[in-house]
């Protein structure tokens, strides 16, 4: 007998599940695929407890000229796709106002952000994924010295309003740190309480097992098969129907097109991202994002991960390999890469709201419907912590 439904099975919706499973729920978890293995997957694998602001809209002039006339590959967009993002964007554009920004957004997301490594720290224990797991941080590297000193002065005030900590290390401390770097830089931010992961969809996969040795049911089925039936919930996975008294959406990017069924509008800016697997004799000791290209690398099980900034597009869009083939050219000035590990690149969706702060709580149309999703480029961050929250909620509902 099934309790409660969860719709995903990311990141979001395994812990989403193991943190209702907790509160003694029966809990079955519905995915077209198995754990981790659609953006969960994808991602660069860090835990950023350092991210304790999430993304504005860069609204100075140069920044959007850049970003509007294709100069920067940080941010990539198409006419074609303009009508799947322009809306939401401009809304996105208004909550990042320094006011409500400041006074609203950053609190809120804050508090998660710093809960973010304690929640994953008991999952890990309990999953036996230590093997995957650094504590060591990651670095951001910056080729110019201004772009070094601004960043510089922003990580300062990180330290002093959130207490962040940091390291910085400049040029000839970077090259010392990484010595299969190739290529001068100015210096870098290492980012020293974050955690990374070198195998992103494996990490979830450890917490999917652990929720299913804890009694859970993981089932192949069509989340977007869910439908009422009577009081509670309806749907379709392998083997028959799964009815429960109340259902959670986490489905990420693709839960607006579910809930637009049950009379819900919900604007949500997708941002495409790409990665591909390198081999690399000397990579980066540890993950390094190089700003100005907008280019992450992250030494991973399968090779170096080299992926790239966002692209704003529809979610059915076809592939644009632009940004990527940008990335891997800066990457390849950074360190030696060997031939590609895939045939081809992989792609997926930050599910990212104007509002910036994830829906969290119940559907304010359906008795019983539960959202958590709209985690941003944060998801793999704060699925434990979001998930709590969540089952917080459902108990003092």
């Amino acid at each position: 007998m099934t309790d409660i439904i969860v719709l995903g099975a990311g990141m979001v919706g395994v812990c989403t599940a193991l943190a209702l499973q907790d509160q003694g729920h029966a809990v079955s978890v519905i995915d077209r695929r198995g754990p981790g293995q659609e953006t969960s997957y994808g991602n660069a694998g860090i835990i950023q407890a350092e991210a304790v602001e999430p993304y504005p809209l860069p609204l100075d002039l140069p920044t959007l000229a850049d970003i509007a006339l294709g100069r920067t590959n940080n941010v990539a967009w198409s006419l074609g796709g303009m009508r799947h993002w322009l809306g939401p964007v401009l809304r996105y554009a208004r909550n990042s106002l320094p006011h409500g920004y400041r006074s609203r957004i950053v609190p809120a997301w804050s508090r998660m952000i710093h809960s973010a490594t304690a929640d994953h720290g008991a999952l890990i224990a309990a999953s036996g994924a230590e093997d995957l797991i650094s504590r060591e941080g990651y670095r951001k590297v910056y080729r110019t010295e201004c772009e070094f000193a601004a960043a510089a002065a922003a990580a300062g005030r990180y330290q002093a309003e959130h207490g962040v900590p940091h390291r910085l290390l400049d040029g000839a401390e970077i090259a010392a740190a990484e010595p299969g770097l190739r290529h001068p830089l100015a210096g870098a931010v290492h980012w020293t309480s974050s955690w990374s992961c070198k195998d992103p969809g494996a990490l979830v996969e450890r917490y999917a097992d652990l929720f299913e040795r804890r009694g859970g049911r993981f089932l192949r089925g069509d989340a977007m098969s869910l439908q009422r039936q009577g009081q509670g919930w309806l749907v379709q996975a392998d083997g028959g129907a799964v009815e429960a008294e109340r259902a959670v959406v986490c489905l990420g990017p693709w839960s607006p097109g579910l809930l637009a069924r049950f009379g819900h509008r919900i604007p949500m800016v997708f941002k495409r991202g790409y990665h591909r697997h390198f081999g690399v004799e000397q990579g980066p000791r540890l993950p390094m994002m190089d700003v100005e290209t907008g280019t992450f690398l992250s030494p991973m099980t399968r090779g170096l991960r080299v992926l790239t900034g966002a692209e704003l597009n529809g979610i059915a869009a076809p592939p644009s390999l632009r940004q990527l083939q940008y990335s891997t050219q800066a990457a390849q000035q950074l360190f030696k890469l060997g031939v590609p590990v895939e045939d081809k690149a992989w792609m997926g969706t930050r599910p990212c709201l104007p509002g910036m702060l994830p829906m969290i709580g119940p559907s304010p149309r359906q008795p019983g419907l539960w959202y958590n999703f709209g985690h941003g480029h944060q998801g793999f961050t704060l699925g434990p912590t979001t998930a709590r929250l969540l089952s917080e909620a459902m108990k003092a509902a």
